[in-house]
């Protein structure tokens, strides 16, 4: 390589250096640092399963979040899975619909309130949810490998505490 050449990769190494230093500065230097790091990690976790989700099994955000609830839970309404993972109403509502029309889903009156349905999940919609909670796990354990054994319990430690402050 050339002197020429040597100063023009040194040059591009510097700039790609500046510029990881610029984009670093968002997730450092911004008034709501934590906000956004966890919303960045959030999205790096679920989108790319969400993408798989929607094209290997033709299911919205929604309808799996609500598959997901029923898979650890009998029985719910529409309205305890909106509550619990911060869904628009009318989103899973939408996804109930669909969910009971391919037979993942069966619904029954509330014996506590007339004006609700319980949900529970069919042995194809928990099926379903087997297929795809394995990639889900996977990316959790990507993500979480950088840090050891006591680092995780930490992390769980405070991800409990801000859960249910969240829920209060």
């Amino acid at each position: 390589m050339s002197d020429e050449q040597d100063r023009k990769a040194v040059t591009a190494d510097e700039s790609h250096d500046a510029h990881g230093a610029s984009v670093a500065a968002i997730f450092d230097r911004n008034d709501v640092r934590d906000t956004f790091r966890i919303s960045y990690l959030a999205n790096k976790l679920v989108l790319p399963v969400y993408d798989d989700v929607k094209r290997l099994h033709g299911l919205s955000r929604g309808e799996y979040l609500l598959i997901f609830c029923l898979s650890y839970v009998d029985e719910l309404t529409a309205q305890d899975v909106a509550d619990v993972t911060g869904r628009p109403r009318n989103s899973i509502s939408r996804a109930v619909h669909r969910m009971l029309d391919e037979g993942f889903l069966t619904r029954s009156p509330d014996p506590d309130d007339g004006r609700q349905a319980l949900l529970r999940l069919t042995s194809k919609g928990r099926r379903l949810h087997n297929k795809i909670i394995p990639r889900f796990e996977e990316r959790q354990s990507d993500l979480l490998s950088a840090l050891n054994a006591e680092e995780r319990e930490q992390l769980d430690y405070l991800l409990s505490k801000l859960v249910r402050n969240a829920s209060e």
